[in-house]
């Protein structure tokens, strides 16, 4: 056992290399995003050292073109199929293709995703028309999510976007929404775009 605990002393790459094996068995199992600080609990090491496994796992899979990549998702982390091979994985599931997005659709969740937490009513006196059953949608397919209530008269139930939302769209976080050619305030010119992954 000494002898054991002496090698890896030694040899450090071993040590990563478990452990990025472990985190790419957990999240092969999960198929949910998982944060980086339960994979750490999970996996009985420092966060700072999984966060630098799962960077280096994402490089692996990225480098080598495989048919899944490794993801972040704002603080998650999921396993998921590259996107390239959409159409392939959809013959193959014999799956019908989802319906894209409506442009009102496309519209709130653009209003919601740069100006978030929103209530309805926020998002109502931006397009200028009642919005509640394209929201009600929205949380439906996973892209919205209710996030408490907002602390102003009368206390509405706020939104905010998903996970799912940041994986369907390519986006690691919300840092990395495109900047807006207007005011936040005001309706954005320039919706997101999803990528093949999505909805």
């Amino acid at each position: 056992m000494e002898h054991t605990e002496e090698a890896k002393l030694h040899n450090p790459d071993t040590t990563m290399d478990s452990l990025s094996a472990a985190l790419e068995a957990v999240l092969f199992a999960s198929g949910e995003p998982i944060s980086s600080s339960r994979l750490a609990q999970a996996t009985e090491s420092e966060e700072s050292v999984v966060l630098v496994a799962l960077e280096q796992l994402s490089q692996v899979y990225q480098l080598q073109h495989r048919g899944i990549c490794i993801k972040r998702l704002g603080e998650n982390w999921q396993m998921c199929t590259n996107s390239i091979y959409a159409d392939v994985i959809q013959r193959a599931m014999e799956t019908k293709k989802m319906t894209p997005l409506s442009s009102a659709a496309m519209e709130v969740l653009t209003i919601i995703a740069y100006n978030q937490p929103v209530s309805k009513s926020f998002v109502e006196h931006i397009r200028g028309v009642d919005s509640s059953s394209v929201v009600n949608t929205l949380v439906e397919k996973e892209l919205l999510v209710e996030d408490g209530r907002l602390e102003v008269p009368g206390h509405p139930i706020a939104y905010v976007t998903t996970s799912h939302f940041l994986r369907c769209f390519g986006l690691s976080s919300l840092d990395d929404l495109p900047p807006l050619p207007v005011s936040a305030a005001s309706l954005p010119q320039q919706p997101i775009e999803a990528t093949d992954e999505t909805v």
